[in-house]
């Protein structure tokens, strides 16, 4: 399990949702964008619960609490309690609360969601760099998040103060597009302080911890959208990880991902869950995957045949990522991608 600086996507001869006891879903860009489900989600989780896979939700994202996010999934047809539910901001107040007393005050720059973890942890929220707090903590607080909220930050970071973050995911999906995720909010407050804070979120270890922690997984495949979160953190943890085409990661930047980027299995959307991995085989100087064949020829990728296009790039995926050895690969994958659609 957990392949680091893999060169191929793995195979399954059975369905995953069997090969695995509970799936590790990321929420924005897997599950839902904008807060409406993203096609075939919401059927493709039911016949996966249906088939006894344990549904985890695994959240980067700390603005609301469990509750409100397991009332939203089931809003969405998702069943789930808030037991289900895993956020950074519970890792992050578990990571607060192992350096600072009990009923230490802690500024919150950030959502309802990270005040509730605090809470639960027996941390105390407060607004100002004015109410006397031992330390500071940013997690997304969505949009509409006021410019002040940063400078109180500065102030108390400034001071000396022990800084954390949720996470520090420069983007995050939405229904227009790619919306500044913390990792931008983070980025403010480094600027103005030059500090650095102490990060929880995926892909580091407090949140694979926490999710464990928490469900139990004895044979966990994390699913998310990003490499540099999700698939990463997976590797960090040892484990396997589906990449799904919904979010943020487009098949270029698939193709050029860092070996500890490189998912177990890659697929358009969580309907892979439903089903077995093909096999990518070395052929003749290429790869083979279903009817396709790829190799890299004069620097650039080279993709023959025809069939399901999640084939063709499953077989690039191994064409780039053995050229690139244990570094990203330069071959130009722009015109194979087009015989693709992509």
């Amino acid at each position: 399990m957990g392949q680091q600086g893999r060169n191929l996507p793995g195979g399954s001869d059975t369905a995953l949702s069997a090969a695995y006891d509970t799936a590790l879903l990321d929420l924005d860009g897997v599950v839902y964008a904008g807060g409406e489900a993203i096609p075939h989600a919401v059927e493709a989780l039911g016949a996966a619960r249906d088939a006894g896979m344990r549904l985890a939700y695994v959240t980067n994202n700390a603005l609301r609490t469990p509750d409100a996010v397991a009332a939203h999934l089931t809003e969405l047809g998702v069943p789930a309690e808030p037991g289900d539910v895993v956020t950074s901001a519970q890792a992050v107040a578990r990571l607060m609360a192992g350096q600072l007393p009990r009923g230490a005050r802690v500024l919150v720059v950030g959502g309802e969601g990270l005040r509730v973890a605090l809470r639960e942890r027996g941390l105390e929220p407060v607004e100002s760099a004015d109410d006397d707090p031992v330390a500071v903590v940013q997690g997304y607080g969505g949009p509409d998040l006021p410019w002040g909220r940063f400078a109180e930050a500065s102030y108390a970071v400034a001071r000396g103060l022990p800084w954390f973050a949720s996470n520090t995911d420069l983007t995050i999906p939405g229904a227009r597009g790619i919306a500044p995720g913390n990792g931008a909010a983070v980025e403010v407050v480094r600027i103005a302080t030059g500090a650095e804070p102490q990060v929880a979120g995926k892909p580091l270890p407090p949140m694979h911890r926490e999710t464990i922690l928490r469900t139990g997984a004895r044979r966990p495949l994390v699913v998310g959208d990003r490499l540099d979160t999700d698939i990463e953190g997976a590797s960090n943890g040892g484990v396997d990880s589906l990449l799904v085409l919904t979010g943020v990661t487009d098949p270029a930047r698939l193709l050029a991902a860092v070996p500890e980027h490189r998912p177990t299995y890659v697929d358009t959307d969580l309907r892979g869950l439903l089903t077995g991995q093909p096999e990518v085989v070395a052929e003749g100087g290429g790869f083979r995957c279903g009817g396709w064949t790829a190799s890299v020829d004069g620097g650039a990728l080279t993709l023959d045949g025809a069939g399901e296009r999640t084939d063709g790039l499953r077989a690039l995926c191994a064409a780039a990522w053995t050229q690139a050895g244990a570094g990203s690969c330069g071959a130009d994958p722009a015109r194979a991608l087009g015989l693709l659609g992509w």
